[in-house]
């Protein structure tokens, strides 16, 4: 009996191990790898010749890296703030258990089942000029109008802009609606009795009720920001010119292209400490909520 206990007490882990230390490997060892490798004075292959912080000095005196970074700034600010305003502005809409929930909600929930390959993709048809939105406009005798974003330098990170926010708002309507239908609803009719209007009530008490779905929208959505790659080559392959460059292009083409793979991996560890920036406070807060 005793040993049939011990063996049912082995058995899990005995399943997981495998997976354990197939993670351990491709992933942190990787991790640990690449940290390596910055110090390097790798290109083509790696070497393990170390040249101490002369990757990073180059990295940050590289016009391209300056501008993916300015790209990052762009696109991370904008994709944060608009998918946290749509997403909370449907989530409080079907909050509101209007007819037809049951199928707005997967409507809105669906493009998050797609690719970032898929939908950038498909952003890239329908915003080209010549067999997208403006030709079809044309067709229909709009000679005049013109939508040529994605070929403007100075515009195309806003269609990235674009294609992100309607992939992600629907997954962040999801966590602000489990957050607000999560709320006690004998709270809300206290405030309602006493006279608070509707958007009194929102403003003071449902809103910042949400502030767990607010933090938890915010280190998702910047995560996906930073490490943003896909998209960005399915949509405009980071041009015209590098005018959407962002720090994962950047990484693989110094990586993959320039045969640069010293600063290619001192890209990808700074990418890992702003990701780290995020994600440790974070684990941080909910570590500390749950003590308490």
């Amino acid at each position: 009996m005793r040993l049939r206990n011990q063996i049912q007490d082995l058995l899990p882990r005995l399943v997981l191990s495998p997976s354990f230390v197939l993670i351990l490997i491709f992933v942190y060892g990787f991790i640990v790898f690449t940290g390596y490798l910055s110090f390097t004075d790798s290109r083509m292959l790696p070497s393990f010749d170390l040249v101490g912080f002369t990757n990073y000095f180059k990295l940050f005196g590289l016009r391209h890296w300056s501008t993916a970074l300015g790209n990052l700034a762009i696109f991370g600010i904008l994709y944060i703030v608009i998918c946290t305003v749509i997403g909370l502005g449907l989530a409080i809409l079907l909050d509101q258990k209007i007819r037809g929930e049951g199928v707005l909600r997967p409507v809105f929930l669906y493009p998050m089942a797609l690719s970032f390959i898929v939908t950038g993709t498909a952003w890239k048809w329908f915003l080209d000029p010549g067999i997208g939105l403006e030709h079809v406009m044309h067709l229909w005798g709009w000679e005049s109008f013109e939508f040529r974003w994605i070929k403007d330098r100075d515009m195309a990170i806003y269609t990235i802009v674009i294609a992100a926010v309607w992939q992600s708002s629907g997954f962040v309507m999801a966590m602000f609606l489990a957050g607000l239908r999560g709320i006690d609803n004998e709270i809300l009719k206290a405030a309602q009795i006493d006279g608070a209007s509707a958007w009194r009530l929102y403003r003071r008490i449902v809103i910042p009720m949400l502030r767990p779905a607010f933090l938890s929208a915010f280190v998702v959505l910047a995560h996906l920001a930073i490490k943003a790659y896909d998209l960005v080559i399915a949509l405009t392959n980071g041009g015209p010119g590098r005018a959407t460059e962002l720090p994962a292009t950047f990484m693989y083409s110094y990586t993959f292209t320039r045969n640069q793979m010293g600063v290619g991996a001192s890209s990808a560890v700074i990418m890992l400490i702003m990701i780290a920036s995020i994600i440790i406070p974070y684990l941080y807060s909910e570590l500390r909520e749950k003590r308490t």
